[in-house]
């Protein structure tokens, strides 16, 4: 099984990141992790409609056949990390990828999320960007600890 974060924009505060490479580096003991991390499409705030547009032709053209898309999004399906470990462990016996996909600063085009297979919400409370990143990351980590019957998740 292979896992893609794909997330539009960089995180220039410098914070998050060394937490992303964290559990990156931890990751590694379970699955094939990469980050890909596409450039914000440009545009003026009048812009919007247009850049989310593009962002979705980028992500969606980085779709695999083998590929199960999971879409971050505050509308989306709120789950505890049993029920997040339980859908990992449903691909990878599937022998499915996952795509794990969070937008730019307006959000995931209405393509992305009806392509998605899973439309997901980390909490009702708005997140950061680059926090969603991290808390995704975590819980992926945590996903494979709990599939492993390993001590991390409890």
């Amino acid at each position: 099984m292979k896992v893609r974060l794909l997330s539009i924009g960089k995180d220039r505060s410098g914070l998050y990141e060394p937490a992303v490479q964290e559990y990156a580096s931890r990751l590694a003991h379970y699955t094939r992790f990469e980050l890909l991390e596409l450039p914000e499409a440009g545009g003026k705030k009048g812009k919007a409609p247009d850049a989310k547009a593009a962002e979705a032709e980028a992500i969606l053209s980085r779709r695999k056949p083998q590929d199960l898309i999971v879409a971050l999004d505050e509308r989306g399906k709120l789950l505890d990390s049993v029920e997040f470990s339980r859908y990992v462990g449903k691909a990878q016996d599937g022998a499915k990828d996952l795509l794990l996909v969070i937008g730019g600063d307006e959000g995931l085009d209405e393509r992305v999320r009806q392509s998605a297979d899973l439309v997901l919400s980390l909490s009702k409370m708005t997140l950061p960007h680059r926090l969603a990143r991290v808390v995704l990351v975590e819980q992926l980590y945590r996903a494979f600890t709990i599939l492993k019957g390993e001590p991390y998740h409890k």
